[in-house]
């Protein structure tokens, strides 16, 4: 990392005094008597070689330097900083973005519904209802036999004659154009008939008794569920059918059961289907049915991991439900693809980078590095990305060995279930990176007093919303209990306490249904209603805002929020003047405005001469500017600057802007026609300028301007300049723009004033300007 005096000299043009050491001009010391550093005051230069005396752990740091390790104290290696993490993220940002998109497809959803429409929506034969309107056991029935078989099984075109399909690849090809990977399972699970006790006053009429859907409940594994043989009749353990548990609708199921593969032919599935029917293959204690297949789309390489639920509660009745995995579980097929892998391997290269640079900060700052926020976000980020890495090698290396089982036997039942929830899995880590990924760029722009609003007020309230949070909880919950106590038997939206607990929430933001509440209670209903309105809308939610709202009113009125810092946009500027200042058309201006931004950085509010005097030589003005800025507002030459006098009441009494010295601050040594030139952006002044700056007489030509005693001959600047030898127009067209000039310059005068005045107070009388270095 660069040190301050080699950031300092970096933009000086040659020719002007050029600092060498912090600032000291080439060829001479700074003004060492009058308050001004020496050069011998300089700061050593570090050793030359890669890591000079500061140790291999600085070397290696100095790719990973981020602000934390930075210099806090120059704004300028704080933005520079900034500027270099800023864009190394916004990369690191755009990698990160372009695989989370690359994991979904607006493709995917046309796929899912396609497929979803088919065997959902599908409408049985001997009746009008569907797969979502399956009530009983004798809806399971006519859903397998019917909208089930015709949506697996397509043997035929849709022509009248029934053309036969090419079943030459030995497959069957879903909507022509999906084909079924192997054959379809249809699996249950059952609970003992002692899985449950029976009440002492029932058990004269009542024998048998079957519990919820437990794992404590389940049939024990072999154990015969039936008269039937093999597998369908049998109980099978998990890790024998290589399953996985499934979080239902009423309970969690585990991957075990007894379980039928159904055939890759129509025919032959109708035959075992009534033959499961005719010998009541579901019975009391079954609880959950399982139908799961796969199928596969060649045209957009994309997998759909298919299961259709059907519970059936304790209580008797069916509640049916589904689940749709479309997944890319073939990742490198195209030409695309490959450039996503490409992303990939830099998305693992930034992932150590900033696992280095995450382990730099900390051995920096130890324990203080729990202390702060964007930290513990870059250490979830990073864990999220160790996950992100491991899913894709695991889903990769799992879906090869899969496939290739398949390929060897294409008529058995090919469990795609866990590379289907590792690759959802997957997703869902790559959302939450790309996430959190977009929260983070607020670290990098917090710099600017703007950007940092928002985490000022966040910050500011956080201790007022925290208790505000434990009020409103109270309230909230307290609701909650009441709603699903008065309306859990009744209404949906309140039949257990976490549906409660969400419907209030969306009661909020103004998603209720108030006639199914009075339906429900006609009395308690409205009252509950109406008070949770009040109390939680009215009461509590305005006072939320409230808080947040005073916050951001304070944030907005603290004078330090309103800090004139160094930041990235002067950054810009100034290197836009250093280019500008090559080609002779430097703007003065901006030099003058970083320099006063820059000496407004010290915290302790403290401006010594020795600051000032650097700050200056930094921003690329010469020895005879800054006697002529030192002159200008009085300051002294005993190492502090010497404040102004008290300003006067008259108005016309106060410290004026001389502007024909402001005109060599703006113009350097151009002259009058020079200057007039440059303004209209004339090549030849242009050029003029140019050899002044390369090696020109920097020092005032008395024949050109003369002294400053002999300004004191006119009235004002435009006497000054209302000589022969300008035309009317030049000197028109000058005047306007110096005036332009003087009122621009109004707002930098003040500033200056202010800061001078804060720093040495007041009642002293002005000291001569201090002696220019020789």
């Amino acid at each position: 990392m660069p040190t301050n005096s080699q950031a300092n000299t970096a933009s000086a043009p040659e020719g002007s005094g050029t600092p060498a050491v912090n600032g000291a001009p080439s060829g001479s010391g700074a003004p060492s008597g009058n308050g001004a550093p020496a050069a011998g005051d300089a700061p050593a230069v570090p050793k030359p070689g890669c890591c000079g005396d500061h140790g291999p752990t600085a070397c290696i740091g100095g790719l990973w330097t981020s602000r934390e390790m930075t210099d806090m104290e120059d704004r300028e290696i704080v933005v520079r900083t900034n500027l270099r993490e800023l864009i190394v993220y916004l990369v690191f940002l755009a990698v990160v973005s372009i695989l989370a998109v690359s994991t979904t497809s607006p493709t995917m959803f046309y796929f899912t519904k396609a497929l979803s429409e088919l065997f959902l929506d599908a409408s049985f034969a001997d009746s009008d209802g569907n797969f979502k309107e399956s009530t009983q056991i004798l809806d399971f029935w006519r859903f397998v036999e019917g909208p089930l078989v015709d949506g697996l099984y397509w043997e035929t075109w849709y022509d009248l004659e029934q053309t036969k399909l090419d079943d030459s690849e030995g497959g069957i090809d879903i909507l022509y154009e999906n084909r079924l990977l192997g054959v379809p399972r249809m699996r249950q699970l059952q609970v003992r008939s002692d899985s449950c006790r029976v009440a002492d006053d029932m058990r004269a009429i009542i024998k048998e008794c079957y519990a919820e859907y437990s794992w404590l409940t389940e049939v024990n594994y072999n154990d015969s569920i039936g008269t039937g043989n093999g597998t369908g009749w049998r109980y099978c353990p998990e890790d024998e059918l290589e399953g996985h548990p499934f979080w239902g609708e009423i309970s969690t199921y585990s991957g075990g059961g007894a379980y039928v593969d159904l055939s890759h032919k129509r025919n032959e599935t109708v035959d075992m289907l009534a033959r499961l029917r005719r010998d009541l293959w579901i019975g009391r204690g079954t609880r959950a049915i399982f139908i799961d297949f796969t199928v596969y789309n060649a045209n957009i390489n994309l997998f759909c991991i298919i299961k259709l639920v059907f519970e059936l509660p304790a209580t008797g009745g069916m509640i049916p439900s589904s689940s749709f995995r479309t997944v890319k579980l073939l990742r490198y097929v195209n030409p695309y693809d490959y450039f996503v892998m490409a992303c990939e391997w830099v998305f693992i290269l930034f992932t150590v980078y900033y696992i280095i640079e995450e382990m730099l900060e900390f051995h920096g700052q130890k324990t203080k590095y729990f202390k702060h926020f964007w930290n513990h976000l870059d250490m979830l980020m990073i864990l999220i990305s160790i996950l992100c890495i491991g899913f894709s090698i695991h889903c990769t290396k799992a879906v090869s060995d899969k496939i290739e089982l398949l390929l060897k036997d294409d008529l058995q039942y090919p469990n795609f279930e866990q590379l289907g929830f590792f690759q959802t899995q997957f997703t869902s880590a790559a959302a939450l990176c790309v996430f959190f990924a977009w929260v983070k760029l607020f670290k990098y722009i917090s710099f600017n007093k703007t950007m940092n609003q928002l985490s000022s007020t966040l910050s500011r309230c956080a201790r007022d919303i925290m208790g505000f949070a434990i009020m409103f909880f109270i309230v909230f919950f307290a609701f909650a209990q009441l709603g699903y106590l008065l309306f859990g038997t009744q209404v949906r939206d309140f039949s257990t306490f976490t549906r409660a607990t969400f419907t209030l929430l969306r009661t909020i933001l103004g998603d209720f249904d108030f006639h199914e509440i009075e339906a429900a209670n006609r009395i308690l209903g409205p009252i509950f209603f109406l008070s949770y309105v009040f109390f939680v809308f009215f009461v509590l939610m305005n006072m939320f805002l409230a808080i947040i709202n005073d916050t951001y009113s304070e944030v907005k009125s603290d004078p330090s929020a309103h800090k004139n810092e160094f930041e990235v946009a002067d950054y810009f500027k100034r290197g836009y003047n250093n280019v500008k200042g090559k080609l002779g058309k430097r703007d003065r201006l901006i030099d003058l405005e970083t320099a006063l931004k820059l000496i407004e950085q010290e915290e302790d509010g403290s401006y010594s001469l020795d600051m000032v005097w650097h700050t200056m030589k930094r921003c690329n003005f010469s020895d005879q500017e800054i006697d002529l800025f030192f002159d200008q507002y009085h300051l002294g030459g005993d190492g502090a600057p010497v404040p102004k006098p008290p300003e006067a009441d008259d108005e016309e009494e106060k410290p004026q802007i001389d502007v024909v010295r402001l005109h060599r601050i703006v113009f350097g040594n151009l002259s009058r026609e020079a200057a007039a030139a440059k303004l209209r952006g004339s090549p030849v002044a242009a050029a003029r300028h140019r050899d002044s700056e390369a090696g020109g007489d920097t020092e005032i030509e008395d024949a050109e301007y003369g002294d400053y005693d002999d300004y004191d001959d006119y009235d004002d600047y435009d006497d000054y300049y209302d000589q022969p030898g300008v035309s009317p127009e030049e000197f028109t067209e000058v005047t306007e723009r110096l005036d332009r000039l003087e009122k621009s310059l109004t707002t930098i005068t003040s500033k200056i004033d202010s800061l001078l005045k804060t720093a040495g107070g007041g009642g002293a009388s002005p000291s001569p300007s201090p002696a220019r270095p020789q």
